[in-house]
């Protein structure tokens, strides 16, 4: 009789998903501003996530020096924390992908998001939630193109990591497709999230070519250097601004026609889609039948500046 008490107990538990729910969510550099607002998405979250009694733990690397095996340390820490579910974006497969698979045969349910959408069966992640990086460049390199730009430079700021390799290989692809050339400028990445010497790079790139009529840069930061390089080579008239991402800085000089436009994945949604569905799934067994889930590319530029400068004000774009 007790045996059968402590069976119908213990079928209970699981069939209610009685237990807590503890995941932990893996992100980029903490000098990194894009992650303030994946951020927020997280933490809009972790209020559900409370509210039902698990818990996020959000851990990003300090920079993007040693990213690789910087990133296969957290992946450890999670599955030493005993988590039951990892978030995370894949952008050094062959640092990341042993880890990810052994936590994920040590039982620990794998989403994705931000970057490796091509990796998600290889993981069997359950869903992967970001913009499609090539289809993104694509749009941003056509844009470019068709707005004027001749010849484009897309300025990879980590050479090699997945993401940023191929939003510029999309670029390259959808320029092409509207006649325009495109070339890529791979600096070093102890330079990520340096604003002098970024911007030093890219006037000397500005400076030994001037028939570059066209800058992409893959984030929102970089763009506020290119900014700065190409006003102080009086060329803004001449030279037209994308890049990948936003920030309010980027949003005022589109508003002020200085900058031609910005392709947003909605960090927001990644981190709160994330977050919420993987939670969701561990204690309710709930699925998203779509996948992946796609947040972007959206192109914001001066038709549609004054919706994405409201997000801006409310930290979630």
């Amino acid at each position: 009789m007790m045996k059968t008490i402590m069976a119908a107990a213990t079928a209970t538990v699981i069939a209610t998903g009685a237990w807590a729910q503890d995941i932990a969510v893996i992100g980029g550099s903490i000098n990194d501003g894009f992650w303030n607002i994946l951020k927020k998405g997280v933490e809009d979250a972790t209020l559900m996530v409370e509210a039902n009694g698990g818990s996020v733990n959000y851990m990003l690397v300090q920079n993007y020096d040693n990213f690789g095996p910087d990133l296969v340390t957290l992946i450890e820490q999670a599955v030493a924390q005993d988590v039951d579910g990892i978030a995370i974006p894949v952008w050094v497969p062959e640092s990341q992908m042993p880890a990810l698979k052994a936590a994920r045969d040590a039982g620990i349910v794998i989403t994705m998001y931000n970057a490796g959408q091509d990796k998600m069966k290889e993981l069997d992640a359950l869903n992967y939630f970001g913009s499609d990086e090539y289809v993104a460049g694509v749009a941003g390199g056509k844009y470019m193109a068709e707005n004027g730009a001749k010849k484009i430079m897309c300025h990879i700021q980590i050479p090699g990591a997945i993401n940023l390799e191929a939003r510029c290989k999309g670029v390259v692809d959808g320029a092409k497709e509207v006649g325009s050339e495109v070339y890529v400028v791979r600096v070093p990445a102890n330079l990520d999230q340096d604003m002098v010497g970024t911007s030093e790079a890219l006037k000397a790139e500005l400076i030994g070519d001037d028939s570059i009529d066209g800058v992409v840069t893959l984030a929102a930061w970089a763009s506020d250097a290119a900014a700065n390089a190409i006003s102080e080579l009086g060329a803004t008239d001449r030279v037209k601004l994308g890049t990948f991402d936003m920030s309010a800085a980027v949003l005022d000089r589109i508003q002020a026609g200085t900058q031609a436009m910005a392709i947003d994945q909605q960090p927001y949604l990644q981190g709160f889609l994330s977050t919420a569905t993987l939670f969701a799934h561990l204690k309710f067994g709930t699925e998203i039948i779509a996948e992946p889930v796609l947040t972007g590319p959206a192109i914001v530029d001066a038709s549609n500046i004054e919706s994405a400068l409201a997000g801006v004000k409310l930290g979630a774009r």
